[in-house]
């Protein structure tokens, strides 16, 4: 007999202005979210400490979601403060009800659609976006992954040419995806017209001679998070970093490989196509970004513990 789930242990999750079990969450069919995909998502991470979590690089991410409700014409619904109090709700309440245990690191999925309407493609007047917000336990890459690497595949980019846009529409991002999974590796990446995009939900860096390059922003990527926060380490590091397109060839023979996104932090890339990258393992470039990153988000947590002692509320999510 099949042992049925533990109930006790779903996701508590906010939709549409109730706070309720995952099970019992529902939207209407003809959401446009569900129609079309008609909508915009964020995930940014909440790193535990003794203070409370924090949503680390909560602002780069609520400035993102920003850019990309503006680009499909959905008028945001909170400010960035509404945004952060709507978080530590569901934060609360997946402590008091769920599996997230104090001290555990997390992930905030936010998902906002155009709403609900009569099904055509154009944009309907007046109707009220739809809002959902799920917080889960983060779970990291583990230590083998970050000492020996992983394995990759490469693949044609074929998605849309608005990939700065962070769409709830991720079918091409889906089959990629799967390609990985199919062929035993842990990411995609994908090249357009011979030149480097990114992986199926990860930016990709690629290191020759001790220089850092990465693709230039464009609507070709989705411009991460880390990617900003990679410039900055890579300066505090003393690594070059060039930002220029860069061929297939060059991904190829390249020193390292380097992937990057909210629940990967970074990770090297040993293997691509079957073929080791470099010397095959981790190399210098990945180690000092790695350690700077855990640096930045140490220091974002001591932030995160005196704005606590201010307030003296440990359980707020601060930015």
């Amino acid at each position: 007999m099949t042992a049925l789930p533990d109930v006790s242990l779903e996701p508590i999750v906010y939709l549409n202005g109730e706070v309720v079990p995952l099970s019992e969450a529902r939207v209407p069919v003809l959401d446009r979210g569900f129609i079309f995909g008609d909508g915009i998502y964020e995930v940014a991470p909440l790193y535990a400490h003794a203070g409370g979590r924090t949503a680390f690089r909560f602002e780069q991410h609520l400035a993102r979601l920003s850019r990309s409700l503006e680009k499909i014409g959905i008028a945001n619904p909170f400010n960035n403060a509404g945004w952060r109090a709507l978080i530590e709700r569901v934060v609360a309440a997946n402590e008091a009800e769920a599996d997230l245990a104090a001290g555990q690191d997390a992930i905030a999925y936010i998902q906002v659609t155009r709403g609900v309407a009569k099904r055509g493609h154009a944009f309907p007047a007046g109707i009220q976006p739809t809002v959902f917000v799920m917080v889960t336990p983060l779970h990291l890459p583990n230590a083998a992954q970050r000492a020996e690497g992983v394995r990759c595949v490469s693949a044609e980019d074929r998605r849309w040419l608005n990939c700065d846009i962070k769409s709830v529409s991720l079918l091409g991002n889906v089959l990629m995806a799967q390609y990985a999974a199919e062929n035993g590796a842990f990411e995609t990446i994908q090249f357009r017209e011979g030149v480097l995009t990114e992986g199926s939900s990860s930016n990709v860096w690629v290191v020759k001679g001790g220089v850092l390059i990465a693709p230039p922003r464009s609507h070709k990527i989705l411009e991460g998070i880390r990617y900003g926060l990679i410039e900055e380490l890579s300066a505090e590091c003393g690594i070059r970093l060039e930002v220029r397109e860069i061929a297939e060839a060059e991904v190829r023979a390249a020193d390292e490989i380097i992937i990057s996104s909210a629940t990967k932090e970074v990770l090297p890339v040993t293997q691509l196509d079957g073929q080791p990258v470099g010397a095959g393992k981790p190399g210098a470039v990945f180690a000092a970004l790695y350690a700077a990153y855990q640096r930045a988000k140490a220091t974002e947590a001591q932030g995160a513990q005196q704005q606590g002692a201010k307030n003296e509320s440990g359980e707020r999510i601060t930015d």
